[in-house]
């Protein structure tokens, strides 16, 4: 009987232990702008940054040769090559965060969204990003933009100019829904061919951190990188995120993170990407802190 009671009392005392909890690692990767790469200062700096005031190990996830097919790679594309990558990354095979910049964030979402068999994604920190769309492209007088203004919803410029999956002319919806091979899709926009799945991937966010820059004047209109846009059909007013039917008909789960307070909406000063590293600290390195998990969850089950 004394044998049998040492026995219980360590079986007690051995639960108790694995149900202490503890903080584990969680991983981060990142996903890099348009005309940017991984190798560039500002990308490898900004990764090394996050890394040292999280203590998380983070690194930049590149997509094709970096710059160039961030320009030129469709969107669905660098998607699908974010994908299997992840996939082959073993320390994210139990789970990891995301942060992206700018056009980035479409490539994460892609990787969120439409990815099959993939490691789950726990936090998105989104800084800057076009989520909603863009309406103009400023200051752009290259040959290149002058196929985004004139014909970016034909089948050479979705196929070979990554911002055209992007662009939503709000005053030319019915082309925009037929010929936009990426945005209509990634945002269940298209009436028949919503996509539980994206939505249901989508809302098993634990937390989803969207930052717009007050003095964005890249992203038309700043207010997308919440989610906000025109109505269809008209270029005014401008709609708050809870105001759009991507919201209110919760098309991707918006509305479902939101009512779970699992969204954050993050304004900061500032031009496109400019956050200092207060806001840093204060938005984004939170959510890339180590996780709290109890040690059952890491340790093998001892057989008494």
């Amino acid at each position: 009987m004394e044998k049998s009671f040492q026995k219980s009392a360590l079986i007690v005392t051995l639960t108790l232990f694995f149900f202490i909890p503890v903080s584990i690692s969680v991983p981060f990767i990142l996903f890099h702008g348009i005309r940017d790469q991984c190798s560039n200062g500002g990308v490898s700096s900004f990764v090394q940054l996050l890394s040292n005031l999280s203590s998380s190990h983070g690194s930049c996830l590149e997509i094709g040769n970096g710059e160039q097919d961030s320009v030129t790679m469709p969107l669905t594309q660098q998607a699908s090559v974010a994908c299997e990558k992840v996939k082959q990354m073993k320390d994210l095979s139990q789970g990891y965060n995301i942060v992206a910049q700018s056009q980035g964030n479409l490539v994460a979402r892609g990787l969120i969204e439409f990815c099959d068999n993939a490691p789950p994604v726990f936090n998105y920190i989104s800084l800057g990003g076009p989520h909603a769309g863009i309406s103009d492209i400023p200051k752009c007088n290259s040959t290149l933009c002058e196929l985004l203004k004139t014909a970016v919803y034909t089948d050479f410029v979705q196929d070979h100019i990554a911002p055209s999956g992007y662009i939503k002319i709000p005053t030319d919806i019915k082309d925009y829904l037929e010929h936009s091979k990426y945005l209509p899709k990634i945002n269940n926009e298209r009436p028949n061919e919503r996509n539980t799945t994206f939505k249901d991937r989508f809302t098993s966010l634990h937390n989803l951190v969207l930052v717009m820059f007050e003095g964005d004047a890249v992203v038309i209109p700043k207010e997308s990188s919440w989610f906000g846009y025109y109505p269809d059909g008209a270029s005014t007013p401008l709609l708050s995120p809870q105001q759009t039917k991507l919201y209110t008909e919760d098309w991707i789960g918006l509305k479902t993170l939101d009512a779970a307070r699992k969204v954050k909406f993050v304004s900061v000063p500032g031009e496109h990407l400019r956050i200092a590293q207060d806001d840093v600290v204060k938005h984004v390195v939170p959510y890339l802190k180590n996780q709290p998990a109890s040690m059952s969850e890491d340790l093998e089950i001892l057989h008494l």
